[in-house]
């Protein structure tokens, strides 16, 4: 069996963006604070590491006011979902064959 490295997705090496995409794919949004606070990271690198996925187009990101004060929300693209599932799968293949080697 080939290894399917071609399928890794480098946009989800880093550990955070991997949670980051991992929280979107079960939730329909989810909002800045609660992903800050699950992820237990600083505001800068949630912020950094958001931005690195909204390039690749695999996240939206919705802003709005709840009352008076800003809310921005996060969504997971379907091109998102596909590209994770993907990473998944080929992560998936590469540990089924290190086991049978």
């Amino acid at each position: 069996m080939k290894v399917p490295f071609e399928k890794l997705d480098k946009a989800f090496e880093n550990r955070l963006r991997l949670q980051i995409m991992s929280v979107l794919m079960v939730n329909d949004r989810y909002d800045f604070n609660s992903l800050k606070e699950l992820l237990e990271t600083t505001d800068g690198n949630l912020a950094s590491h958001l931005k690195g996925l909204e390039k690749e187009e695999y996240i939206v990101v919705h802003k709005a006011f709840l009352g008076r004060k800003p809310n921005t929300t996060y969504e997971a693209t379907e091109k998102g979902k596909e590209a994770f599932r993907q990473h998944l799968d080929a992560l998936e293949k590469l540990i089924k064959q290190q086991k049978i080697n």
